[in-house]
């Protein structure tokens, strides 16, 4: 339960927090205004909410920035916000994809902390060096997968870090939407969406960019294991398409575990249904996010129980990531804020030359974002070459 604020105990006031893109009409704009909020440790304080200066400035207004503190570009925010006593100290992108790496960079190289949307980069070489300047300047940088920020994943990881399923053997992880599922529309041409359409700024493939780094992601986090080789296939599967909207995979995980990948976002009628289950030596756990307050512990030998947000055996990195009493749900939203709030306390600590609370260390960092643009790059590669097994990190490489 969320109820002491470290930032505000640590640095005596919320961090001044900057946004680059999530205009007032932008869908992920308004989750990452509200996660920054919902804990407390924010002040959402200047930002560029457009590429035309005009609009910009005005969006800035219409989400109530301050008075001279929606900026007509990037670089005049950056360079002016320096020159203030009472500057940012974190810079939050959420822009279209191939903007992520110059508005990271950008933030760094002007000392200050980022929070961006996934994916980090589009490209392999921007992501090592994106991963590179984050250590070399010292900043904590922070990607928003939020479905690691869900109480039950949280529980999922720390149950498997004790030891409690043994060894991993079996990992089956899916993502299936199906908001592009309508055969009469193949490909947006116009629209503020239809950026995703395009390769060179929504990166090379559609799927794998918007939800194929989550269903990675999620992998990653709850076993602590990475996928060290894939053979996949990627492609369309609505007539006339020229984006991918499916990817499947077996994986190979470092520890001799194997595992299969499968997300669309052409399943006529489906949600948001991402899945994984997690099979090891001593039993298996299961969660499913549109049930996201449910995590299925399926004990060798025992009956299977039912863990949720703050019922009995929560673990206390679950704990921390739920706001209310047992029985109620908790979903994207918060998920999203638990990861912008352990983020401000790596922050604040970073600021005051301090340390904060391991609990807190759990957010996705450039090294998982690098991590998963090797990943799409290895599906691409795998399918390109007749499915055939590719490694994920190439001779020599490492994280």
């Amino acid at each position: 339960m969320k109820e002491r604020n470290p930032v505000i105990e640590m640095l005596g006031r919320r961090l001044r927090l900057a946004v680059i893109g999530g205009g007032p009409e932008s869908f992920i704009g308004g989750i990452h205004r509200t996660a920054a909020r919902l804990d407390d440790r924010y002040e959402l304080t200047a930002g560029v909410l457009s590429s035309d200066p005009e609009k910009s400035i005005v969006k800035g207004r219409m989400i109530g920035l301050p008075e001279g503190r929606a900026y007509p570009s990037v670089p005049d925010m950056l360079a002016t916000e320096k020159g203030r006593d009472d500057g940012i100290d974190v810079v939050a992108v959420m822009t279209p994809n191939d903007t992520h790496f110059t508005y990271s960079m950008a933030a760094l190289e002007s000392g200050y902390h980022v929070i961006c949307d996934k994916p980090m980069t589009n490209t392999v070489a921007d992501a090592r060096t994106l991963h590179t300047t984050v250590a070399k300047t010292g900043r904590i940088f922070c990607l928003t997968h939020n479905y690691t920020g869900y109480p039950m994943t949280r529980q999922a990881r720390a149950m498997i870090a004790a030891g409690e399923l043994g060894t991993i053997r079996l990992v089956q992880v899916e993502y299936v939407q199906g908001g592009k599922a309508d055969e009469s529309k193949p490909d947006l041409l116009s629209g503020h969406r239809a950026w995703k359409f395009d390769p060179e700024r929504g990166g090379p493939s559609l799927v794998m960019g918007d939800i194929g780094t989550h269903a990675h992601n999620l992998v990653r986090f709850v076993t602590g294991l990475e996928i060290t080789e894939v053979c996949a296939e990627k492609g369309s599967v609505v007539p006339g398409r020229k984006v991918d909207d499916f990817a499947g995979a077996l994986l190979h995980l470092e520890n001799g575990a194997k595992g299969s990948f499968w997300v669309t976002q052409a399943a006529a009628g489906v949600e948001n249904s991402l899945k994984i289950r997690v099979s090891g030596t001593k039993g298996s756990l299961e969660w499913f996010q549109e049930i996201p307050q449910r995590l299925v512990y399926k004990p060798l030998g025992e009956p299977v129980q039912i863990r949720t947000p703050n019922g009995p055996g929560t673990l206390p990195l679950a704990k921390r990531a739920s706001r209310i009493v047992a029985g109620h749900p908790e979903g994207f939203p918060e998920g999203f804020a638990n990861i912008y709030s352990d983020a401000a306390e790596a922050i604040a600590a970073k600021i005051c030359g301090g340390d904060a609370d391991p609990l807190a260390m759990h957010f996705p960092t450039s090294k998982d974002g690098l991590a998963g643009v090797l990943f799409v790059d290895a599906v691409i590669r795998s399918s390109e070459n007749e499915s055939r097994w590719t490694r994920v990190f190439r001779d020599g490489e490492n994280l």
